[in-house]
C-alpha cells in the first residue's frame, strides 16, 4: 500500500512549488476571489466551452502557451504531445504506465490526480468545505435516505487544479447503481472561494454517483462538482454530457461495472471530486488537507481488511 508519509511524498507537499510569474498574482486571495468569481460565471463558462473546442493547431498552441503563464502545466506524462484544441489538452490521456494503481485488498485508491482538501469523519451528516465552513449532506446529495448511509462515515475532498490530469477512475472494483444530476452555479472551487461562499459545493453543478464495492458490498459515492469554466462532466456509461442546459432525467438508474483503476469519465477543466464512505473505513497514512495525490495511490482503507496486508501495485 502506498504510504504518503514516505519522505518522497512529504517532500512533494512541503517543497515550495515553482510558480509562474503571472500565477503569483492569483496567490493573493482577495484578488483571486474577485477575478475568478465576481465575473459573469455562466457566460464565461459557455464561452470557454466554445473556445476550447476550436480545432486549430495555431489557436491551440497559443492558448496552451498563455495557459502556462498562469498554471504549472506539465504534459510530460501525456500520451499526446500535440493537441488539436485546448479541449483535447484539458481531457488528455496518459502514457501507458504513467500511474500506479495500489492493489492492496480493502484499499480504495484515489480516483484522480488532486490536492487533498477537507477530509475526515463526518459530524453526523455534516462535512467541511474549509475550516469553520460546514455543509449538510442533504443539501449536497439531495437524497435524505442516501445521506443516512454515510452518517458518521468518512469523506475526502479532492481538488483538481486546472493544470492537472482531468480524467477520473474507479477507486475499486465496483458497480455504478445510480446517478443524480443536480444543476447549479459555477463558482470557482479554489480555497479562496471555499472560505467565502457558504455551502459552495451544494450550489454548484454536480453529479452524485452511487456505487457498490464488489468485494464488500459497501456503498461508495463519488460527487464530481463542476466549477467556473468547467460545467461539463463526461460519464462514459451515459450518452451525452452532463452540463448546463441538460434536459434529460435528473435521476438515472445505472448498471455499469468498472475494474479498479478503469477510467470512468472526465472534467473539461479542473474541479473537485468528493468521496463518501460509510463507517468502517479509515484514511490511509498521509491523507490530510494539502497533500498532493495521484490517481491510483491509496486513499481510504476498509478497517479489518488491510491490517498488515501488502500487495503489488499495477501500472495503468
Amino acid at each position: 500500500m502506498t504510504d504518503l508519509t514516505d519522505p518522497r511524498y512529504s517532500a512533494m507537499k512541503n517543497q515550495p512549488a515553482h510558480r509562474q510569474p503571472a500565477a503569483r498574482i492569483l496567490d493573493q486571495e482577495d484578488l483571486n476571489f474577485l477575478l475568478t468569481n465576481r465575473v459573469p460565471r455562466a457566460l464565461l463558462t459557455r464561452f470557454m466551452g466554445w473556445f476550447s473546442k476550436i480545432e486549430n493547431p495555431v489557436v491551440a498552441a497559443l492558448s496552451i502557451r498563455i495557459w502556462r503563464l498562469f498554471a504549472d502545466l506539465d504534459l510530460s506524462d501525456a500520451r499526446d504531445q500535440e493537441f488539436r484544441s485546448m479541449h483535447a489538452c484539458f481531457t488528455r490521456a496518459l502514457k501507458p504506465g504513467a500511474r500506479t494503481i495500489d492493489t492492496t485488498p480493502g484499499v480504495l485508491s484515489s480516483p484522480c490526480d488532486a490536492i487533498v482538501g477537507a477530509c475526515g469523519t463526518l459530524e453526523g451528516i455534516n462535512a467541511l468545505q474549509a475550516k469553520g465552513a460546514p455543509y449538510p449532506l442533504t443539501d449536497l446529495l439531495g437524497d435524505a435516505e442516501q445521506v443516512e448511509t454515510y452518517r458518521d462515515g468518512l469523506y475526502v475532498t479532492l481538488r483538481l487544479k486546472s493544470s492537472m490530469y482531468h480524467r477520473f477512475h474507479a477507486p475499486a472494483d465496483l458497480r455504478v447503481e445510480h446517478v443524480t444530476y443536480l444543476s447549479g452555479d459555477t463558482w470557482n472551487v479554489n480555497p479562496a472561494a471555499l472560505k467565502r461562499v457558504e455551502r459552495l459545493f451544494c450550489k454548484n453543478e454536480r453529479a452524485v454517483i452511487r456505487t457498490r464495492l464488489q468485494d464488500s458490498g459497501a456503498v461508495l459515492t463519488l460527487v464530481p462538482v463542476a466549477a467556473i469554466l468547467v460545467a461539463s462532466i463526461r460519464l462514459h456509461w451515459l450518452d451525452g454530457l452532463l452540463r448546463p442546459g441538460y434536459r434529460g432525467p435528473k435521476h438515472i438508474p445505472s448498471q455499469a461495472d468498472f475494474a479498479k483503476g478503469q477510467e470512468m469519465g472526465w472534467f473539461e477543466h479542473g474541479s473537485t471530486i468528493i468521496v463518501f464512505v460509510p463507517p468502517g473505513f479509515a484514511l490511509c497514512p498521509g491523507i490530510e488537507d494539502g497533500t498532493p495525490i495521484r490517481m491510483g495511490q491509496a486513499l481510504l482503507r476498509q478497517v479489518g481488511m488491510t491490517d498488515g496486508a501488502v500487495s503489488p501495485e499495477a501500472d495503468t
